[in-house]
């Protein structure tokens, strides 16, 4: 259905806008709210800056040197902290072009290609860091006026992100540049009422804190009982495997016969083991889903995976008929869930939720005696024991693939049972933690919308 918007000719001047998108009735009805309250623009809060132009630098992203801030670090991190998955390039590089503008510990990032309009906080104890060009950063942050963290909160509100996303300029693609990221407006009540949303915002942080504090101790617990931490393997030139060897595996491909796996199942052998195929119950893919808008039923697709939990708030939706019809791919509680083809093949997440769920046909459902702890079985196969076998079983050229058949043969320690739990519990108590932190910043950002909306009333 079309969107019929009219605008007075004034607000073309005073907008410098033109083009219809700027005048959909969302995008004005946060304008008239926020002319009714109290406001400061962004570039009266901070120091705007972005990166110009450097050489082609991916080439040179590792895992040390200076981290190198990209739009996709932002969307998921509203307080970004050194122990994240963005890239990093060497200092040297960094330092060397004057067009590489840098961020620190307090300061604020916005997405401005890509995805953007995402605001972060850099966190108290991050290093400095580099920008790429599809971001911008915020400095000197006149904390007299604003609380930074409450500032992520707005940023982030409906009032906040519908200006940002409004502010966007079409050149090749949409993107947020300087000027038009000072013209946002923020709400700006009395510093104490600030504080009171800024401190859900730290609380937020605290709590994803001890929910990665919680996963560590797990994979440091599992790994000093197994001794996984002082496991070493050599790199050899080269390596040999018997005839038998093939026969037994119909595997040609050097990549099976790596001596580092047979190191890991030699270690292994110290400890109480099992085969997959002897400790499950159930063990095969999802089904294709039929996805339905507003549908009952949650279906969990291999992007719902994470490196710690299940993305369980963007799982999407099938309904009643669809979920009924393929009793196969139901997901129960406890069910490890394995990422069984491309990029983060063998990733494995337990689910630990009691609403019905679909598995999508890239997922493996792995089902296991009821006397093993689920949650510590996921660790295992999270750590190199799973990682490695992963490697070793995985088939296919163009991409990779892991069956069933394939995990059947995966050899897993057996700890005993207290010490399975002593685990599990350490992976539920990190996801309690990230799903507390997760309300609390819903929590943040309804409050600065509910502030304005009381303030528009009165």
């Amino acid at each position: 259905m079309a969107t019929i918007m009219t605008a007075m000719t004034s607000d073309l001047y005073s907008h410098g806008r033109s083009d219809p998108e700027y005048y959909l009735p969302n995008h004005t009805a946060v304008e008239a709210d926020l002319l009714a309250v109290p406001t400061a623009p962004l570039r009266k809060l901070g120091h705007f800056s972005c990166s110009a132009f450097y050489p082609a630098a991916t080439h040179l992203y590792n895992e040390e040197g200076r981290p190198f801030l990209r739009c996709v670090d932002i969307v998921e991190y509203p307080i970004i902290s050194n122990d994240q998955p963005f890239a990093r390039i060497p200092m040297e590089f960094a330092d060397a072009y004057s067009t590489i503008r840098h961020l620190k510990a307090g300061d604020i990032v916005i997405s401005k290609v890509g995805s953007p309009c995402f605001a972060s906080l850099l966190s108290t104890d991050m290093e400095d860091a580099a920008m790429t060009r599809t971001v911008l950063g915020m400095s000197s942050i006149n904390t007299e006026l604003v609380d930074p963290h409450y500032l992520i909160a707005f940023l982030r509100s409906r009032y906040g992100f519908d200006q940002l996303m409004r502010e966007r300029e079409l050149t090749i693609q949409y993107q947020l540049t300087l000027d038009r990221t000072r013209k946002v407006k923020v709400f700006t009540p009395p510093i104490t009422v600030q504080n009171q949303v800024g401190d859900i915002v730290r609380k937020y942080y605290q709590c994803l804190s001890e929910s990665k504090d919680a996963y560590t101790q797990a994979q440091q617990l599992l790994e000093s009982e197994l001794g996984l931490d002082k496991l070493r393997f050599d790199k050899p030139v080269g390596y040999t495997a018997r005839f038998s060897e093939l026969e037994l595996s119909h595997r040609t491909d050097a990549q099976h016969y790596q001596p580092r796996f047979t190191r890991l199942l030699e270690h292994l052998a110290k400890f109480p083991t099992g085969r997959i195929r002897d400790i499950r119950r159930y063990n095969r893919r999802g089904i294709q889903p039929v996805y339905v808008d507003g549908g009952s039923h949650a279906v969990v697709n291999s992007q719902h995976l994470g490196p710690k939990h299940i993305n369980y708030d963007g799982l999407q939706k099938t309904n009643e008929h669809i979920f009924n019809a393929s009793p196969e791919a139901h997901i129960q509680p406890d069910d490890l869930l394995i990422y069984t083809t491309g990029a983060y093949i063998g990733r494995t997440n337990v689910y630990l939720d009691e609403a019905p769920a679909f598995a999508s046909n890239h997922v493996n459902i792995l089902r296991l005696s009821p006397d093993i702890d689920h949650a510590y079985m996921a660790m295992v196969f999270q750590s190199i024991i799973g990682q490695f076998q992963t490697q070793k079983h995985a088939r296919g050229s163009a991409q990779a693939e892991l069956y069933p058949a394939d995990i059947d043969k995966f050899m897993v320690p057996l700890l005993p049972p207290d010490k399975q739990q002593e685990i599990g519990n350490l992976v539920r108590e990190s996801l309690t933690k990230q799903r507390e932190s997760a309300q609390l910043l819903d929590q943040a950002k309804s409050r600065v919308e509910q502030l304005i909306e009381e303030a528009v009333r009165a």
